[in-house]
């Protein structure tokens, strides 16, 4: 039986097809009560009152707290990307005397029903003597706190002579590029119900998503709870993307107030609200510059990076530029390297981490710098790639700096190859003449290209135990989080591989502290590389205990034992047993209701997975609309579970590059108030803007990180969208280098059109 490289149905769509589905808001329990936050309406500024006395009089009104009520709280925490003097910036659970972005929390009001909340809420006033905003995170960084100004950190990397490779290079090529703030916008917008279970003697929060163990943690650290004193318990989840899940002062307030108001207390926001205070990311200026030789060779790449981090540095830390300028130099050599990125806060929305996070914005940069390399030199695009990619025989390659905590060591890759293959998948000459004559005919339209490097698998370790109970039924427990990537068919076809038996009767269990002691989550597309190889180990170990329990009961060798198709057999004709049966006796063995294995899968580096996308598109000069006629993504997986689940990720990760590349953009006025906390002003693409997409998934280079090979996929799809559309408009218009902005919004696009020569 062979089920990992099968793309088999998935286990996760019965329920949300036939109406089971169980999100944040379908989580009700008796006596509820409901919370709705009080936000900032300035953007800067000191709290001089919040008049509370109307909303307490309203019918149904329970509670109005003030950050005075929750002053003892301290700020949350980081989860990643920790460096030295962060601490000032972190973000309390409610304002305390200042307010630094519209939507942050100031008040709360608890009310019997929701809508009753919602309109005690409205009733609260709050008075703001308003400050000037900071907006623009290239402008000298104003005070922050007293002794404190608004750059909380400078991340740098390098390797090699910057300075000696610039003195050789026969051409320099200096740019500025820049990428917009977008936000995730998942369908469901955040949620959270806390309770303190009596019966239990413990805080319980349902609607968690992405790190269940780490809030669980973190949240019982700020309340000073012990271990088992809180629990958190995820449901499905519509959407995550990188900032679904993360720890929010909401999360943090409903366990608060459900311990202090006695009753279990629902927080459901709004999409005005998910818009204004879910993490923003993007938001980065690039001045970069390469130092390149004759042959179009880089020498040497420089990067001065700003990227804009909002009001605080939220429990991501500076994951987004650690990234940003850990994978800048993407697949190509570069023998020297400079990246220094500014994090500067700003009075907007905090940013966090949106799937590829730092690494659209660098691509971006990277392969725009690529182009105009080209044109400088007088070479093709394609060829100017070729010429710097990394060989297949200095595999695996070293950075020699980390990222996210781990050495950057790309383990394997052929990079050429992959190239060589899409352009033989999309008949590459063909379509170029076929584009040159359309040209003649008088069309607009151009053909771009962006290569990226992407990472996953992120450790330090995942913890699995597998059971299998007397009649067959085999739970997988795992502290992964699931957020739509198909964790549970994975999974489950991973232990079904190992086990010999179907994946549909395998249950996967995931996001409920209470079931296993740790897990780090979803997210750094981890989940396939480092739960499928835990679940692998503690599958095979199950099938190891078993196999002689087997021989014992069928009375035959132990080498002649073979699982399949759920039974254990000895011998092709020999006796058998159900698996079920040889589980049971092994439990009794064992002193449990199920036979069980437990495994950890460590690990020190990520893995480094690839692709290629490529773009063709059509402008109609007269409108400035943008049409995508093709769109084709070349990606190396190293090993596929699932390929239909990896077509999925990168057709969606597609669909938001594209949203990205030219209609998502979160935009504020000059007093820091937002112009896009609606559908109205933030446009997301719908199914008439997403083309086709085109999918040549590889499995040619494996990792040598685990031993089945395995990479990641989530982030495969949006990474470089963005290049290769600025490519192809940049091509469709015959003016190279014109794109340096994303998104390319029609009015962008219409400037740059009519602007004088």
């Amino acid at each position: 039986m062979t089920l990992i490289g099968e793309s088999v149905t998935r286990l996760e769509d019965g329920p949300l097809l036939t109406g089971g589905g169980r999100f944040a808001d379908d989580y009700n329990f008796p006596d509820q009560l409901h919370m709705r936050v009080v936000r900032a309406p300035s953007a800067h500024g000191r709290i001089a009152a919040i008049d509370t006395e109307q909303a307490r009089s309203m019918a149904g009104v329970v509670a109005v707290w003030t950050g005075a009520d929750v002053a003892d709280i301290p700020p949350i925490d980081f989860r990643l990307s920790r460096v030295a003097g962060l601490e000032p910036y972190r973000q309390p659970v409610l304002a305390q005397g200042i307010v630094r972005y519209v939507g942050e929390p100031v008040a709360l009001v608890f009310a019997e029903e929701r809508y009753a909340a919602e309109d005690a809420a409205e009733a609260v006033l709050v008075e703001v003597d308003a400050a000037a905003p900071y907006l623009d995170c290239t402008g000298a960084p104003p005070p922050f706190l007293p002794g404190l100004d608004c750059e909380a950190a400078l991340v740098e990397k390098y390797y090699g002579d910057i300075d000696a490779a610039f003195a050789a290079a026969d051409l320099v090529v200096a740019l500025e590029f820049a990428v917009g703030r977008h936000s995730g916008v998942p369908i469901e917008t955040r949620g959270a119900l806390g309770l303190y279970n009596a019966e239990r003697q413990r805080i319980e929060l349902y609607g968690a998503a992405k790190v269940p163990h780490y809030n669980r943690n973190a949240i019982a650290a700020m309340l000073g709870l012990g271990r088992t004193e809180l629990e958190l318990f995820e449901g499905h989840v519509g959407g995550g993307f990188g900032m679904r899940g993360e720890l929010y002062p909401e999360d943090v307030l409903v366990c608060i107030a459900a311990t202090r108001l006695g009753r279990p207390v629902k927080w459901i926001e709004d999409r005005r609200e998910n818009l204004l205070a879910l993490n923003h990311s993007r938001d980065q200026v690039h001045r970069i510059r390469a130092a390149v030789d004759e042959r179009g060779f880089i020498l040497g790449l420089d990067d001065e990076i700003y990227s804009d981090q909002g009001a605080y540095v939220r429990s991501h830390g500076v994951t987004v530029v650690d990234l940003a300028t850990a994978m800048l130099p993407g697949p190509y050599m570069i023998p020297a390297y400079r990246a220094r990125a500014h994090v500067r806060l700003t009075n907007k929305t905090p940013a966090g981490t949106y799937r590829a996070p730092g690494r659209y914005e660098s691509t971006f940069a990277r392969e725009r710098l690529l182009d105009a390399v080209a044109e400088r030199v007088g070479i093709d695009r394609i060829e100017v790639r070729r010429r710097n990619l990394i060989p297949a025989d200095r595999m695996p390659y070293s950075r020699y700096f980390q990222a996210m905590e781990t050495p950057v060591l790309l383990d394997s890759g052929l990079y050429e190859d992959l190239l060589d293959r899409l352009l033989e998948r999309v008949d590459y000459p063909t379509l170029r003449a076929e584009i040159a004559d359309r040209r003649e005919a008088g069309e607009c339209v151009g053909l771009g290209i962006g290569y990226f490097v992407e990472k996953s698998g992120l450790g330090p370790f995942d913890d699995v135990r597998v059971e299998i109970a007397p009649d067959g039924f085999i739970e997988v427990i795992t502290g992964v989080a699931s957020v739509g990537q198909g964790v549970e068919t994975a999974v489950a076809q991973v232990c079904a591989e190992a086990l010999g038996t179907d994946y549909r009767t395998i249950a996967v269990t995931h996001g409920q502290t209470d079931r296993i002691e740790r897990g780090m989550g979803a997210f750094a597309s981890r989940v396939t590389v480092m739960t499928g190889m835990a679940t692998h180990l503690a599958a095979t170990r199950l099938k190891d205990a078993l196999r002689p329990v087997a021989a014992r009961l069928l009375q035959a060798g132990e080498h002649g034992i073979a699982f399949a198709d759920g039974m254990v057999r000895a011998g092709g004709d020999g006796p058998s047993a159900p698996l079920g049966a040889v589980a049971a006796a092994l439990a009794e063995e064992q002193g449990n209701a199920r036979a069980t294995s437990e495994a950890t899968f460590e690990v020190e580096h990520m893995t480094y997975p690839y692709g290629i996308h490529l773009v063709v598109l059509a402008i109609d000069r007269e409108t400035c609309g943008i049409e995508i006629e093709r769109f084709t993504v070349a990606f190396d997986i190293g090993r596929a579970v699932n390929p239909m689940l990896v077509e999925g990720q990168i057709h969606g990760g597609a669909a938001q590059g594209l949203g990205g590349a030219l209609y998502e953009e979160f935009l504020y006025d000059g007093s820091g108030q937002p112009l896009s906390a609606s559908f109205v002003d933030y446009l997301i693409p719908g199914s008439e803007e997403i083309p086709r997409i085109d999918s040549l998934v590889r499995e040619d280079a494996p990792s040598g990180t685990n031993p089945l090979g395995l990479k990641g996929a989530g982030e495969a799809g949006i990474n470089g969208a963005g290049a290769a559309v600025a490519a192809a408009i940049d091509d469709a218009i015959g003016r190279p280098g014109a794109i340096t902005r994303l998104p390319v919004t029609p009015a962008r696009l219409y400037a740059l059109l009519n602007e004088e020569a």
